[in-house]
């Protein structure tokens, strides 16, 4: 006859069963404490390897700001050592100094061209507040009202966006 434990509600399930069921459940137990400490573990790689992404992208993010005009100053290198050079000349005529500083310009121009640097330089064409700043109304017969009729100071976009606008004069409507 199987030993039986009276103490459960009323049924009667043998005492080994009992055992038995602890022991599967212990196991049981014991396997998914196993597998929530790998969890842990995985979670806790898992948080530092975001962690050290984020500083990467940080300090990766720091040395773009710090090198970001890297290229472009060393495109200009080739322009000041230009400048020093003519300034170096101690007793150059005016028409070499003068052919020097627009060889220098033209250098400097397509530096700032190559980096995205565009002039503004609107002679005859209609006035734009948006990329032209209005000095002065002038008399210009045989020109349009509103026409851009001098250029005081040129104006630069910088990748298609105004860095600064152009300083122009503008033909006044006839009887103004």
């Amino acid at each position: 006859m199987e030993e039986t434990n009276p103490a459960r509600n009323g049924s009667e399930q043998p005492v080994d069963d009992v055992q038995n069921d602890v022991d599967q459940l212990s196991q049981k137990l014991a396997e998914y404490e196993n597998k929530l400490g790998e969890m842990r573990e995985v979670l806790l790689r898992e948080r530092a390897e975001i962690e050290n992404q984020r500083k990467r992208l940080h300090r990766d993010l720091e040395q773009a700001r710090k090198f970001a005009n890297e290229r472009l100053l060393s495109d200009l290198l080739p322009v000041c050592d230009n400048l020093e050079r003519g300034l170096a000349v101690d007793n150059a005529d005016v028409s070499a100094l003068r052919e020097g500083m627009d060889l220098t310009l033209k250098a400097l121009l397509k530096v700032a061209e190559s980096n995205g640097l565009k002039p503004i330089d609107p002679i005859g064409q209609a006035f734009n507040p948006e990329l032209h700043q209005a000095m002065s109304l002038v008399d210009a017969p045989g020109r349009p009202a509103d026409t851009v009729v001098a250029v005081m100071q040129k104006g630069y976009a910088l990748n298609d966006r105004l860095l600064r606008p152009a300083l122009v004069a503008i033909a006044k409507p006839p009887g103004a």
